[in-house]
């Protein structure tokens, strides 16, 4: 849980280097603002805040794990411990945002500049993300463990391990069922349209374009995509194989340690993927420099108004669902669109429902 728990404490602590550059702490400033010595001194200060605060959740967590011996408790203490840092860091975000709200209110960026919204109306032309067919390789992977498990449903016992702690020893058995063996190709199928999903997310997302150089962060921007329309297809198989190899395990002879250890290694090598995406490509491709440009006349449009508490964006003008996080990496949703609502709910109460009906 630990090796779990790093990386997650390591991106927080980062985040204000991966943003954009023309945004600060969820305050939308001038590119050239960014290298202002206060707006650095500021980034410096959440980091080693957020890292003290890292470090105290750890020096927590590792007497806790000491102390509490069954895997219950101890992953109630690792959830406590990661909310507890996650409210830390929201509420260490907002105190920054203030003071960034009052910062730019008093230096005025905008007044020497023309604001505006740069569309290019070519973008979508752009191969923005990886085919969506590489998602029959999850999809083949989830008719073989179906086929699998149906020609093999009289050797599966009749006590089936549906969860390990992470030291291989099985917590809950299920009873042999045809709905309980067809709960991994059923959650397969539904992570497989779920990552697919998300890759067709990242091609359509509304385009972010810098109105201070253009064209440099068009280009930023499609690798942005790019690299992370590749690491959902690879994550997304990495997961789907998961259930493949636990299914595996319920037939042939295969010790919990090593399936526990696998599932570990997978997990953990997402999570140092992710860091290392964001800390090369930053938010919009900010970080990345392979291109270059011009810088001009112009800044983006001021719209802060849209963006409550600088992370929660809400335009009902706006058609576009998905936009960039001002605040992290990645996107986020248009909370004033409907069909924002209808996408959270479908997705967390389809995993609700396929986890009560097929994994109980």
């Amino acid at each position: 849980m630990c090796l779990i728990m790093i990386p997650v404490l390591i991106s927080l602590c980062f985040i204000p280097y991966w943003t954009r550059r023309t945004e600060s702490f969820g305050v939308s400033i001038p590119e050239k603002a960014y290298h202002l010595p206060e707006l650095k001194k500021m980034r410096k200060q959440y980091a080693w805040i957020m890292a003290g605060i890292g470090l105290a959740v750890l020096a927590m967590f590792v007497p806790g794990s000491m102390v509490l011996n069954d895997e219950e408790s101890l992953g109630l203490w690792f959830v406590f411990l990661l909310l507890f840092y996650l409210a830390a860091h929201f509420l260490a975000y907002l105190i920054f945002h203030r003071k960034m709200k009052a910062l730019k209110q008093q230096a005025d960026w905008g007044k020497e500049k023309k604001q505006m919204v740069v569309v290019d109306t070519s973008f979508r032309q752009e191969k923005l993300t990886y085919s969506h067919l590489w998602f029959l390789i999850p999809f083949s992977l989830t008719l073989a463990t179906l086929i699998f498990l149906i020609h093999f449903y009289e050797r599966i016992p009749e006590k089936i391990p549906m969860q390990y702690d992470f030291n291989g020893k099985v917590t809950r058995y299920a009873e042999k069922s045809y709905r309980t063996v067809l709960f991994p190709p059923v959650m397969q199928v539904y992570l497989t349209l779920l990552f697919l999903w998300i890759n067709i997310m990242i091609g359509k997302a509304k385009q972010q374009i810098s109105a201070e150089n253009p064209g440099k962060s068009i280009r930023q921007n499609v690798i942005f995509r790019r690299r992370w329309s590749l690491f959902t297809i690879l994550s997304g198989t990495a997961v789907v194989s998961m259930f493949s190899l636990s299914s595996f395990s319920w037939i042939h002879p295969v010790s919990a340690g090593p399936v526990t250890a696998v599932s570990l290694v997978i997990t953990i090598g997402i999570l140092i993927a992710a860091l290392l995406i964001s800390f090369t490509t930053g938010q919009g491709g900010s970080r990345v420099k392979a291109v270059s440009g011009k810088n001009g006349d112009m800044i983006n449009r001021d719209d802060d108004q849209y963006w409550k508490l600088g992370q929660f964006y809400f335009n009902k003008n706006d058609p576009a669902i998905f936009v960039e996080k001002r605040f992290g990496i990645g996107w986020t949703n248009n909370w004033a669109h409907p069909l924002s609502w209808i996408f959270i709910l479908l997705v967390i109460g389809l995993a609700f429902a396929i986890t009560y009906f097929f994994g109980n």
